[in-house]
């Protein structure tokens, strides 16, 4: 969800402050929640500013930069291993113990895949 611009934020809390209307009264009026105007004064009366909080940027990657190259070298050693495969390889070779999923998603920043060779043999059929 994306955070209210700080144009309204502004004019919400101006409208709190005016004195003419209560909390739910503005919060109708902006068409906001009651909660959204109790959260926004509180950080005006805190930090002094109604600007919203920058993004935290999400959670912290599970394989780092060293823990991919170490998958990169199982993948290596070992083209065609399944994802499980890859889990015990790098998790043996002193790398984190990692779901199926995180490995997955190592492979996918990497760019490698996963199916390395078709899985039929080549048609008997030439060419042309």
């Amino acid at each position: 969800m994306k955070a209210y611009s700080t144009d309204l934020r502004e004019r919400v809390a101006a409208a709190c402050h005016a004195g003419d209307r209560s909390i739910p009264q503005v919060a109708a009026h902006f068409s906001v929640s009651v909660s959204f105007v109790n959260k926004l004064l509180r950080r005006q009366r805190t930090t002094g500013t109604v600007a919203a909080l920058p993004h935290a940027g999400g959670p912290v990657p599970l394989l780092d930069e060293a823990a991919r190259t170490q998958l990169a070298a199982c993948v290596a050693q070992q083209p065609d291993a399944t994802l499980d495969e890859l889990r015990a390889q790098l998790a043996a070779s002193g790398g984190p113990a990692v779901g199926r999923t995180t490995v997955w998603q190592g492979l996918q920043k990497l760019d490698l895949r996963r199916k390395k060779r078709v899985s039929t043999p080549p048609s008997a059929t030439p060419n042309g």
